[in-house]
């Protein structure tokens, strides 16, 4: 049975529901100000209905009376951003690298363009700090395999290496083992030499045999002492850089396979100014020591593709 009457301790009037023969449930209204609240939200959904894109049609939606898409904001914002960039882009098509280089605002541009470029493109190979990993380049140090300088980075950039592209670095090292050009035995004291260039720890013995084995079969690409060639690409093995380790199953396996490592064509994917930017983000890396570097000793000091 459910009855109404006046709560005695809060003086509000109850509903009439009554449970457990004396619990009482209050008829207390909302707050004034939670209602009005909730009004004024109603008629802001109305008139936002009203204004903006709201309803779903077979065909599209309801456009609003302002006409307002957030699509075409956007698109209107990239068209800003390409109209503000367009004078620095066209300066960078027409300019050399050396000249850009040259000029600091353009070379910040580049770089900043540059770096984002490369996040979208090659950090998934070298790291999004450049800092390569096995079997990709430190872009950070200033020994380089096809060389450093503004020129040589962006043919490396734009061509790759063993790409397809006719003009991509193309020179591969032999696969001695798969080839069957050296037997085991050979590639083993081979590797135990070419590891005495940067005075790890070696089978001596071993070492003495692979001199001849390297005089042979390296040292027209790699020079007598090691020193390699960034015409050929053959690196630098006197150095402590690494591609692919410097433990003697590593160096072994490069000898044997002769590794062959590839990079994309990026001409063929990123307009040109978009190389140019990548190749002067790269070059700011570390290319300015390589330049200097390769000016004094042009076959010296390279990324180790082993």
């Amino acid at each position: 049975m459910s009855h109404r009457k006046i709560d005695e301790v809060t003086g509000v009037e109850t509903t009439g529901h009554v449970w457990d023969g004396d619990i009482s449930e209050l008829n207390k209204p909302l707050p004034r100000w939670w209602l009005y609240t909730f009004y004024v939200s109603i008629v802001w959904a109305i008139g936002y209905w009203v204004v903006y894109p709201a309803w779903p049609t077979i065909n599209g939606y309801t456009k609003g009376v302002l006409n307002y898409s957030q699509r075409d904001q956007v698109q209107q914002d990239i068209e800003a951003w390409k109209s503000g960039h367009a004078k620095y882009r066209s300066q960078i098509a027409e300019m050399s690298l050396a000249d850009i280089r040259k000029n600091d605002e353009l070379f910040q541009f580049s770089i900043a363009g540059g770096a984002a470029l490369f996040g979208e493109n090659c950090a998934g190979c070298h790291g999004r700090g450049a800092q390569g990993g096995i079997g990709y380049p430190n872009l950070n140090d200033d020994d380089w395999l096809w060389g450093g300088d503004l020129e040589k980075i962006h043919q490396t950039i734009a061509f790759g290496v063993r790409s397809g592209n006719p003009k991509a670095h193309d020179t591969a090292m032999p696969r001695f083992g798969v080839d069957k050009i050296l037997d085991e035995a050979q590639i083993r004291d081979a590797a135990n030499f070419v590891r005495s260039f940067s005075h790890l720890d070696v089978d001596q013995e071993a070492a003495k045999r692979g001199a001849q084995i390297f005089a042979d079969n390296c040292a027209a690409c790699h020079g007598d002492h090691g020193k390699g060639n960034q015409e050929m690409g053959a690196p630098n093995l006197t150095d402590a850089i690494w591609l692919y380790g410097n433990s003697q199953d590593a160096v072994m396996q490069s000898i044997r396979t002769g590794r062959g490592g590839a990079m994309p064509a990026w001409s063929e994917r990123l307009d040109p100014v978009a190389v140019k930017m990548l190749t002067l983000y790269v070059y700011s890396l570390g290319g300015a020591q390589a330049e200097a570097a390769s000016a004094s000793a042009p076959a010296a000091g390279t990324d180790k593709p082993k």
